[in-house]
């Protein structure tokens, strides 16, 4: 968060550059001197492009199921990565399920994103009551882990992909809220902000023009690194049978199909770990690789 600074002047003279585009292009220059940083976006981009174009590049039906091709074992002519109990093909319903992962784990951290953000941005520039009012609700919500959090909630509600996506936005606005109500007050005892009240500038002014914008980027950061937690847990939720339904492709489901069949075809079984592992670690990498990016003391 040491990057607040940056932002934190007044407007900047005609012909300057403003300093937080310029921050951003260094942000951005850095990210692409990471290599690490760099292959998990090459892979992930792979991932994203295959959810997009699964109706033409997945090689089968990833609903078709027959008895007679259940658990073919990876590297096979027809089934490049097998088969599941059902006899449907491994390949093209990891394909259709990164829609589902992706869907789950963006979704979820975009609304907790606008919602704990704007909770958080009110808490930390009115403070006084207000903040007491916001921040002793959101403490009540760390009262409980995020997972049994999340499986309480679609418990109560039942198993869908609606109720998934509800469950983890609640799971995921007290931390974004936490995030954005500390950076906020911090910008509001700033003399930036302090010379704009002088000149009269309204709240909302002041707010949408030098809070908001010091707050995106540790919003930003730390919301990058929740989209793994989001993929993870909508997972275990479909593993638990408390997230997407059956016969839908999604790979906390397919794990816990496959897992009957561990002893019989291992392989089978792990194929939908393994994407999800992949895809959460990539997030997780590029997480760190923005936090560092976005550190103006490298």
């Amino acid at each position: 968060m040491s990057h607040i600074a940056l932002a934190g002047s007044a407007a900047p003279p005609k012909g300057r550059r403003p300093a937080t585009r310029s921050f951003w292009r260094n942000v951005l220059r850095r990210l692409m001197r990471d290599p690490v940083t760099m292959t998990c976006l090459a892979i992930l981009a792979l991932i994203v492009l295959a959810a997009i174009f699964a109706p033409l590049i997945a090689p089968h039906d990833p609903y078709r199921t027959s008895m007679a091709r259940r658990l073919i074992a990876p590297g096979d002519a027809r089934y490049w990565l097998g088969t599941d109990e059902l006899g449907r093909d491994l390949l093209s319903r990891l394909i259709y399920g990164g829609r589902l992962a992706l869907f789950t784990g963006f979704t979820p951290v975009l609304l907790a994103t606008v919602i704990g953000g704007f909770l958080g941005i009110v808490a930390g520039y009115v403070g006084g009551a207000v903040n007491m009012a916001i921040m002793r609700v959101i403490d009540i919500f760390y009262a409980f882990p995020s997972v049994l959090l999340a499986v309480a909630i679609s418990g109560v509600l039942g198993a869908g992909i609606g109720n998934t996506i509800f469950s983890l936005t609640l799971v995921f606005i007290p931390p974004m809220a936490r995030v954005a109500e500390s950076v906020a007050t911090q910008m509001r005892a700033q003399d930036f902000v302090e010379a704009a009240r002088a000149t009269g500038a309204s709240g909302w002014r002041i707010v949408s023009a030098h809070v908001v914008p010091n707050v995106t980027g540790p919003i930003l950061s730390y919301a990058s690194s929740l989209i793994s937690v989001s993929i993870v847990l909508a997972s275990g939720l479909s593993f638990l049978g408390l997230g997407i339904t059956p016969p839908e492709p999604e790979w906390g489901l397919m794990l816990n199909t496959l897992r009957q069949a561990i002893y019989v075809a291992p392989v089978n079984a792990v194929i939908p770990g393994v994407m999800i592992f992949v895809t959460s670690m990539c997030f997780n990498l590029m997480s760190d690789g923005l936090r560092t990016a976005m550190d103006v003391k490298q």
